[in-house]
């Protein structure tokens, strides 16, 4: 196992850390709604990253810095596996009801000019398509959060941003 303080591993950490690295990717899953403002509560992080070999590297770099050692863990990201489970951190390539990471990074917010963080709509279209048990108990309120959001319009897509 990594010799990781667990406590490192927050959400604010790992975007200090991947985006100084460069690396193209989205927080997705409950901690992507709940970095919007979502009321709830999780046990990890989940990180869409673009598949592409550079960014790869860049992510592994990240994730050294950030204290991770396990080489399997490490060949597994360099293949792509769909779903890579590690600590409280997950690498996710191929989230269930995404097409592709250029819609998803498309359609993204950015919080606090340092979280990129994948739509709401993304978010509950992949709970959805999980047929997960405690996803689809989560989906009433993601679906009534992400009508609020709506109200509010406060987030901006990465496309509005880059319209500016």
């Amino acid at each position: 196992m990594d010799g990781i303080q667990k406590s490192k591993i927050t959400p604010q950490r790992i975007a200090e850390v991947l985006n100084k690295h460069g690396v193209d990717y989205l927080i997705i899953g409950k901690m992507g709604a709940i970095l919007q403002g979502y009321n709830g509560v999780t046990q990890d992080i989940d990180i869409f990253p673009k598949k592409e070999t550079k960014n790869i590297q860049k992510l592994i770099k990240g994730l050294k810095e950030l204290g991770f050692k396990d080489e399997k863990f490490f060949q597994e990201i360099r293949t792509g596996k769909d779903f890579i489970q590690h600590l409280l951190l997950d690498i996710v390539f191929a989230p269930d009801g995404i097409s592709s990471y250029e819609e998803a990074k498309e359609a993204s917010v950015l919080l606090d000019e340092r979280y990129p963080v994948a739509s709401m709509r993304d978010i509950i279209k992949s709970k959805e398509e999980s047929g997960r048990e405690r996803d689809l108990s989560e989906l009433p309120r993601l679906k009534e959060f992400a009508r609020y959001l709506e109200t509010r319009k406060e987030l901006k897509s990465a496309k509005e941003i880059r319209k500016g």
